[in-house]
């Protein structure tokens, strides 16, 4: 099987199945999908509380309960975020593709206005990609790594507010309250940008989906298994 060494197009047959994500890549999606459900669930409910709970709130801690549980689940997100940039460094060349998108090659560029022209259904098949094709590198580039930057450092920032400046935690972050102008706003980002990454949740789980059925790869199972493989030869 011929492959382009930037783009990861598969130029010829006959194809036969790749190793692509490796097992400390595959643990971070799967690890990180679960923050992302926690922080939405949790977050929504520090936005837009419950407008009453039940029996006496003297003994009920509920709402410091989903603050504990989001700082966790942010905290495990940010770590997770931190490995896996450090694994770009360290894993196989598909580790890299999601945070160094190759905008340097004429290949990849080709590459996106035909994955382009394909979901316009302007089309009629799409090119082969042993990793993520063109778009979807910039799509998660675009949504996911920069969102993911950015809700890190305004949630650690509004979190740093409880130990007041001149703490640790503000000497690290307070700079975020300073940039943005203000507690509100920091916290208006960090809520919008869930919101953000939410569509990008939905954008991905439905492409990933429609991948797997119309492409002439395999998608869902990659992502399990690490193996990418194909259900119809590459023609150059």
């Amino acid at each position: 099987m011929k492959v382009n060494r930037v783009s990861g197009r598969v130029l010829q047959g006959p194809n036969e199945p790749v190793y692509v994500y490796e097992a400390p890549v595959r643990f971070w999606h799967w690890a990180t999908v679960l923050c992302m459900i926690v922080l939405a669930g949790t977050g929504y409910l520090i936005g837009s509380p419950l407008p009453a709970i039940g029996g006496e709130a003297t003994f009920s801690y509920f709402f410091a309960n989903i603050r504990l549980i989001h700082f966790i689940a942010a905290m495990l997100f940010a770590v997770l975020f931190l490995v896996r940039v450090v694994w770009v460094f360290m894993g196989n060349r598909h580790a890299r593709a999601l945070f160094v998108p190759p905008v340097w090659s004429g290949e990849w560029w080709s590459g996106l206005f035909h994955q382009m022209g394909y979901y316009l259904f302007l089309r009629k098949e799409p090119h082969h990609w042993v990793g993520h094709n063109p778009l979807a590198q910039l799509a998660m580039f675009a949504m996911f790594v920069l969102g993911a930057i950015v809700i890190i450092l305004t949630g650690f920032s509004l979190y740093a507010e409880q130990y007041g400046w001149g703490s640790a935690w503000m000497n690290a972050f307070g700079w975020v309250n300073v940039l943005l102008g203000g507690s509100q706003m920091v916290r208006t980002i960090h809520h919008l940008t869930m919101w953000y990454l939410l569509l990008f949740t939905l954008i991905h789980v439905y492409m990933v989906i429609r991948e797997d059925i119309m492409s002439g790869e395999t998608v869902i199972s990659t992502m399990v298994s690490g193996i990418r493989m194909f259900k119809r030869e590459a023609r150059g």
